[in-house]
């Protein structure tokens, strides 16, 4: 069969007809030829907010941003060649995050394959593993069955993106051309076929396990009276920002009603109530403390927070049960300590932790001063630290606690990698009402950090960016959706002339070479970048400056970086100084250096 512009426009609109029909909000294009009837039948479909990106790696992270904010799966479509291969990162990212994307590539056709074709790669299975499924496609052919076909495809790529685990999905297609229609189809032509109703061509839901259907292992009625600490790092599988709000509440008042200690990462949103032990990374440094604190039961739930003394923690503990609520199918167990391993739903895992407490009043150890201990200690670190950090000054982390002592409840914080997450995890307080926390820790990487803040600010809510220096440098071109795209941002630049994280490393001490390879100070000045992408920008010396700029920017209008000067080495002696202050407030001796980040 010949195929027509017309037959291409017709089963584009098919396909994104069904994903809006799924559920899908947003889509990310960035410009090209190939991709033209793609981009265009997205530009058009007035139901779809298209957000435009003038590049394929700021694009990808845009849409995680947006799709990690939501809840929901967000296309993201580029041109044919290296375009394609410039979303590797978001999708590597996205995969080991669980995070729902759909990505749609333009290709060229069968016959323009291998044979010099210009703007021409291979891009079947592009993304290997790091997809949850791959589809070719071919080259469009509008006829009835065809079109049946593409939008039960449709409905598979949405549900298997929002799926069991979430993750990206690719679908490769092949287009021909002429490649721009005389006219634009009608609405009513485009999207012709479809269910009555506005309904999918395929809806999807799951029964779920009963609450009552408990793993042998949890029925066990002596567990409720055991030792134990719940450790909780992200959830995963809250489809809003209310669900993410409502399963860490959840898990901080069923800690508290059971008097079992609660370890929780603030991705978590669980960090909160009289259960919570906010200073676990300060506090599981001594070793003496880490000892005492050794548990009979260690209830794991979601992502394993980053923390390397709590980890070390868990992996030392050799004598106690360990026990993994995880949220999907992914093995997270890097010390090999977990025993029993159950899957299922954050709720369901919810419902799990409440059946095993429900009598706790009358079954569990609240009442033996567990819980009472470790609150002791963490209040002790809390009362410790606050003199070394209050003679600092603005510190790094002087800005990460004035971050949750000022920004209110509904703004969300996206943190990024290296120090910053770090320093969230240690100096971050319990909240009555937790901030909204997200981070780019799937791969862990620095990659793309201001388009995902970006991306999460297109779902509608006010972000707070906290990022270093390098991590700007490196997605710095992201800037640019802020003022294109009409968002608003806050960042929070802490700048210390390079990688300080790495200052924490035994590689530190190798002189220029460190400074120059490693540590990688750029010289910026990002009071002229601020400018360049129409950024309002203030440099603060003082904890007072901050906060001024913090809030007049959040309730404020427009965008801003209020940047923070501050040096690695004395951060990194600050960091020392603080370790140092809570051993001696748990046990006098010397913390070892260089080796808890």
């Amino acid at each position: 069969m010949t195929t027509t512009a017309k037959d291409s426009y017709l089963v584009i609109g098919a396909l994104l007809d069904e994903l809006v029909r799924c559920g899908m909000q947003h889509a990310c294009t960035s410009p090209g030829s190939r991709n033209t009837p793609i981009v265009l039948s997205i530009a058009r479909d007035e139901r779809l907010q298209a957000w435009s990106h003038i590049d394929e790696r700021a694009s990808g992270f845009f849409a995680l941003g947006a799709a990690k904010a939501s809840g929901r799966p967000v296309a993201v479509t580029c041109t044919s060649g290296t375009a394609a291969a410039n979303l590797m990162p978001a999708v590597v990212e996205a995969r080991y995050a669980a995070v729902p994307l759909i990505i749609l590539t333009a290709d060229r056709p069968p016959e323009l394959r291998d044979v010099g074709a210009g703007q021409t790669i291979d891009q079947l299975k592009l993304y290997g593993e790091n997809v949850k499924w791959f589809c070719e496609l071919g080259v469009p052919e509008a006829s009835q069955e065809r079109l049946r076909w593409v939008r039960s495809l449709a409905c598979r790529a949405y549900w298997t993106a929002l799926g069991d685990r979430p993750g990206p999905v690719h679908i490769n297609i092949p287009l021909r051309e002429p490649l721009v229609l005389a006219r634009p189809l009608e609405v009513d032509e485009l999207h012709a076929g479809g269910r009555a109703g506005g309904r999918p061509w395929v809806s999807e839901s799951h029964a779920g396990r009963l609450a009552t259907d408990l793993p042998e292992v949890v029925a066990e009625p002596e567990l409720a009276g055991k030792r134990a600490v719940i450790i909780a790092g992200e959830l995963g599988g809250a489809r809003s920002e209310a669900d993410w709000r409502a399963q860490g509440l959840r898990l901080a008042a069923l800690a508290a009603r059971a008097g079992v200690p609660l370890l929780a990462d603030p991705l978590s949103g669980a960090r909160s109530g009289s259960a919570a032990i906010a200073h676990y990374d300060l506090l599981l440094r001594d070793p003496d403390s880490a000892a005492a604190l050794t548990p009979e039961v260690i209830w794991r739930i979601g992502e394993l927070p980053t923390s390397k003394p709590l980890r070390n923690w868990v992996a030392a503990a050799d004598t106690a049960q360990h026990i993994l609520l995880a949220p999907d199918e992914r093995w997270s167990d890097p010390a090999a300590r977990v025993g029993e391993r159950i899957v299922g739903s954050t709720d369901q895992l919810l419902c799990i932790l409440e059946s095993v407490y429900a009598n706790s009043n009358s079954t569990s150890f609240s009442d033996s001063g567990w819980l009472q201990q470790w609150s002791t200690a963490d209040s002790a670190v809390a009362h410790a630290i606050a003199a070394p950090l209050r003679d600092a000054g603005l510190s790094e982390p002087a800005a990460v606690t004035a971050l949750a002592q000022l920004l209110p409840p509904d703004v969300t914080l996206v943190v990024g990698a290296s120090m910053p997450i770090r320093d969230v995890e240690e100096f971050f307080p319990a909240l009555n009402e937790p901030l909204r926390v997200l981070a780019n820790r799937g791969a862990n990487g620095i990659d793309g950090t201001v388009s995902t803040a970006l991306g999460a600010a297109a779902t509608g809510a006010e972000v707070v960016l906290l990022l270093g220096d390098v991590t700007l440098v490196h997605d710095i071109g992201g800037l640019l959706a802020a003022s294109r795209l009409g968002l608003k941002i806050t960042i929070v630049l802490l700048n210390n002339s390079g990688g300080g994280i790495f200052d924490f490393l035994p590689v530190s001490t190798q002189g220029e070479a460190f400074t120059h390879h490693i540590a990688t100070p750029t010289g910026l000045d990002f009071s002229t970048a601020a400018q360049l992408y129409s950024l309002a920008h203030r440099q603060v010396t003082k904890v007072d400056e901050l906060t001024e700029a913090l809030l007049g920017s959040v309730h404020g209008t427009g965008s801003a970086i209020i940047e923070v000067r501050t040096d690695r080495a004395t951060n990194r002696q600050l960091h020392a100084d603080v370790e140092a202050t809570t051993l001696a407030a748990r046990a006098p001796q010397a913390p070892t250096a260089s080796s808890t980040y």
